[in-house]
Order: C-alpha cells, then structure tokens, then sequence
C-alpha cells in the first residue's frame, strides 16, 4: 500500500513542481503552456550545430594544397601523410575530451559548454587560416578540436526544449543541420581558398591574403560564428539547478510524466546502478555501439565513395571530376534536407526507431551491390543513377543515426543525457578516426584485382561495405540491442 501511495504523485499529472528561479523548471512550464513546435529554439540549435560542422567540411578542399605550401612535405605521397595528421588531430582532441565535456554539461549547464564550443570555433580557425607552420596547423586544430564540447550536449539540449513528440524532429534537426554544413564547408573552403589566384581583382598579391592563401574560408567561418555566439545571450538553459533528496526527485520526476507516459517509463525503469555509471547502462551502451557501426561505415563510404567516382573507368571507376562528385553532394544533402524534416518523423511515428533501422539497414546493404554496375553506363545515365544511389544511400544512413539517438536519449534521465551523448561522440570520433584510412587502404587494394573471379575490383569495396552494415543489422536484434521499455514492442 505505500509503495502505492509512494507511486501515485507520478501517474497524476497535477503533482508537477516547479522551482522558482530554477531555469530546467521555467523550461517544462513554457513546454506545457506551448504544445506547438519550438521553432524559435530549433532554429537556435540548427545554426549552433552548423558552427560546429563548418570548421572540419570547409578543411577537405585546400588541406592538400595548404601542406604543400607549408613546404614540410617533398613529394606527393609525404603530403597525404602529413594531411592526414592535421585532419586527425581535430578527430583525437574530440575523442580524448568529449565524455569530459558532457559531464560538465550536466554538472553545471549545457549553456556554457554550448558557448565555449562556439568560441572556440571563433577563434581557433581564424588560428588555423594563419597557420605559418606544420606545428601551428597540428595545435589549433587539436585545440579546436579539444575545447569544441558542442556535439554531445546539443544532442540532449535539442530534446529538452520541446514535448516527447517532438522528439524525431528535433534530433533529426540536429542530422540535418550536420549534413547541410557537410555540404556548405567543401563549398566555402573550395570557392575561398587561395583567393589570390582565383579572384586576382578582389585580392591582390600583396594582400593579407595573399600572405596567407587560407585564411579568407577560415575567416569567414569565424565571422559566422560571431553572431551566433552573440545569441546564445538568449539560449534557454534546460538544467534543472536545484538540488534533489528522494522527495524531491519524485516531485521532479513527475514534472516529466505531466508531459508524457513515455517519459515516465524513461525515467523510472532506469536503475539506480545504470543511474551511477552509464557504462553499466546496456540500453545505453549498446545503441551506442550501434552508433559507432554505423559512423564507421558512414566515414568509410564517404572516403570510397569519392575515391570510386573520381577513378578511371578501367578501375571500375566513373571518371567524374571533382565538379561532379561536388554536384552529387550538394544534391545530396538538399534531399537529407527534405527527407529528414518532412518524412522522418513520420515513419519513425509509424514503425518506431528499431523497425525504422532494421528496414534502413537492409535496403542500404541491397542498395549497394548497385553501385559496381553503374560504371557500365555512359553519361548521363551513370550521372543520373550515381545521384539516386548517392541520395538513397545517405538517407538511409542518416536515418539510422537519427534513430540511435533516440534510443540514446531515452536511455538516460536528464542529469545523465549530456554524458551519454559525449560519450557516444567519443567513441564514434574514435572510429571515425580509422575509417577513413581503412578504407583507403581498402580502395588501393582492390584497384589492383581488377580481373580476378570473386568480387573483382570495386565489386569487393562495395561487398565490404554490405558486411559491415550486415553486423549492424545483427546488432539491432536480441540479446545485443536492449531498448528502453517505451520502445521494446518494436
């Protein structure tokens, strides 16, 4: 009977408290007195993220020519070995401080991590577009890199500003905005870089950019990041600041199950050990690692992707110019657009996130044993299926990422979500930092099998790729993925 009576203030929704002065508190009020869409704080969160993503997409286009100039490399094979470095120390100063930040986003706030993230991007690649050196270029993006907390609590802010059914657009907001600024960066990294000799009129030799051929891209990140830092003046924080004693707790506990049945089952089907360590939260931990496959296979493709279409037809290749992979991009990422705000949310209503990725999975692994035939046919036709193939694939992709952040999300109470979410980037920088030169080693092989029987050239890129999202499939079943209870009818 008193545990009954213990349980009771949490199933009636007129027992939510709110604390005066406490910003988590003013938050939840706002969310009950506006069930709508919060479009003001998305639009927030999706320019935030963007800042975010600018500084590593806008680094692809110039890195070679930027380490060529930097004359620390004498032949062509030096140089893709000391861009590598450059490209991955941004990877291990994310892999080595993201969990911290999120931990301190759930200490003290996502607010100031949010804001020292921006910052950071504000100064460290204007830093970078000045680098003079090989050991200034390596330190600012490791900095960058390092004190750019952003990622993880973004992901748990985006869901604590709006109602659980809102929940599929704000994290798909947040896939969205990451691959749009994977789109836009090639762009202003590509059109802006050695503006001197692309814009001679507008930039003379003797100019400060003629002194430092890379810095205008980078600047003209930093001046973008400027007024978005300038607005997290009016970012709402989403942590509740008071502290908490068994009372308490329930009380604050049944602030959520004012808004959701769903949520109550989030918050108290998660033990106090899970509550403790989140590395002994299988729920957790395991869409995690669902995650990471996923990123893995994501990174792998990219580098094959644009290694494939750029080599020559004898090899399997398209022979696309740099300008066509570019076009296949953009378009890409204008469907990810559409496809994650308009259709998204509805079939992650209709089948929830597991069946979403089961389904996503296995028509990715059909999807890509259509890629080796297309170099069999002549332009535009092998224009036309590289997009739809290119455009498929990355939807697929992007929808399975989405949905393990749902999961990820659901598996953690509020005090725990930035930590879960950093620790989540953590291990995909981890194996985002392997990928791409797995497979590059990958590609090189496989360019000289050309005329063997089994899976000959690329064909074998391609079947690679299908075995490592056939261990993400496995993965989404029984005993390796547990989910949160809302979601086990799945």
């Amino acid at each position: 009977m008193a545990g009954g009576e213990a349980a009771a203030p949490l199933l009636e929704k007129k027992t939510a408290v709110y604390r005066e002065g406490c910003p988590g508190c003013a938050v939840e009020r706002r969310k009950t007195l506006n069930p709508g869409v919060p479009y003001k704080e998305f639009f927030h969160i999706w320019t935030i993220i963007l800042v975010s993503c600018l500084p590593i997409s806008s680094l692809f286009p110039f890195l070679y020519f930027m380490i060529r100039d930097l004359h620390i490399a004498k032949t062509v094979e030096d140089i893709g070995f000391y861009a590598g470095f450059v490209g991955a120390s941004y990877m291990l100063g994310r892999t080595l401080t993201s969990t911290a930040w999120g931990m301190v986003a759930d200490r003290i706030g996502r607010k100031p991590v949010i804001v020292l993230g921006i910052f950071s991007v504000f100064l460290f690649s204007a830093l970078f577009g000045l680098s003079v050196h090989y050991w200034m270029a390596i330190s600012t993006r490791f900095l960058l890199g390092s004190l750019n907390g952003i990622i993880g609590p973004i992901r748990a802010y985006a869901i604590e500003v709006c109602r659980p059914e809102h929940h599929a657009i704000a994290l798909s907001l947040v896939s969205t905005a990451w691959a749009i600024g994977l789109i836009v960066g090639p762009t202003i990294g590509g059109y802006l870089a050695q503006p001197t000799e692309k814009y001679p009129k507008l930039f003379p030799v003797d100019s400060l950019f003629g002194r430092f051929p890379y810095f205008l891209p980078c600047l003209c990140i930093s001046v973008f990041s400027f007024p978005v830092l300038i607005s997290c003046i009016w970012l709402p924080e989403t942590l509740h600041n008071h502290n908490t004693d068994e009372k308490e707790d329930q009380a604050s506990e049944s602030l959520t199950a004012f808004f959701s049945n769903s949520e109550e089952i989030v918050e108290h089907n998660i033990t106090s050990t899970m509550k403790n360590n989140v590395l002994k939260n299988w729920p957790l931990m395991s869409s995690i690692i669902l995650f990471c496959i996923v990123s893995f296979d994501d990174m792998a493709y990219s580098e094959i992707f644009s290694l494939w279409a750029e080599s020559g037809r004898k090899y399997g290749g398209l022979s696309f110019s740099s300008e066509d992979v570019g076009q296949v991009l953009a378009i890409t990422g204008v469907s990810i657009l559409v496809y994650q705000t308009f259709i998204f949310p509805r079939i992650i209503r209709v089948l929830g996130p597991i069946n979403t990725s089961r389904v996503a999975i296995s028509m990715s692994m059909v999807l890509l044993f259509t890629y080796a035939p297309i170099t069999h046919l002549s332009r535009p036709w092998s224009s036309i299926a590289v997009n739809i193939a290119s455009i498929l694939k990355n939807n697929f992709l992007i929808t399975i990422v989405t949905s393990s952040f749902i999961l990820q999300n659901n598996s953690v109470t509020q005090d725990q979500r930035a930590t879960a979410n950093s620790l989540a980037t953590t291990l995909m920088s981890f194996c985002k930092t392997f990928a791409p030169a797995g497979a590059g080693i990958v590609f090189s092989w496989a360019q000289k099998r050309q005329h063997v029987f089994f899976f000959p050239g690329d064909q074998m890129l391609f079947f690679l790729l299908a075995v490592v999202e056939l261990v993400g499939l496995v993965w989404t079943f029984k005993p390796f993925l547990v989910v949160p209870d809302q979601f086990a009818s799945n």
